[in-house]
């Protein structure tokens, strides 16, 4: 699978940019941001089980969510037991500010 690539980069190859459209559309629904939102203030991994009354959906919406969100490689999932764990991934947070770094453009 093809890296997304930042916007500003000089030419994105079509690998690149179907890359880069499916990091934004794992990132397109509000409760996806929020999940996200969620576990950038944690500090530590959460249990699926904890996102449903924050987010206000039912248990198998959220992990239809998360599930997008680690196909996308933006979190990681850790078994423990029964449940299941996420938290942002490390590298997720540098590809996301390259993205949109329009800094050396603008």
């Amino acid at each position: 699978m093809q890296e997304a690539a930042p916007i500003t980069s000089p030419l994105l190859s079509d690998s690149e940019a179907h890359a880069t459209a499916a990091l934004f559309r794992a990132l397109g629904d509000p409760a996806r941001v929020r999940i996200l939102n969620l576990l950038a203030t944690s500090g530590e991994p959460i249990c699926v089980c904890d996102l449903v009354a924050p987010l206000g959906l039912a248990q198998a919406t959220v992990s239809h969510h998360l599930g997008k969100l680690v196909d996308a490689g933006l979190l990681t999932r850790e078994e423990r037991g029964k449940w299941s764990f996420f938290s942002i991934d490390p590298q997720a947070c540098a590809r996301l500010g390259a993205l949109v770094d329009f800094e050396s453009c603008c």
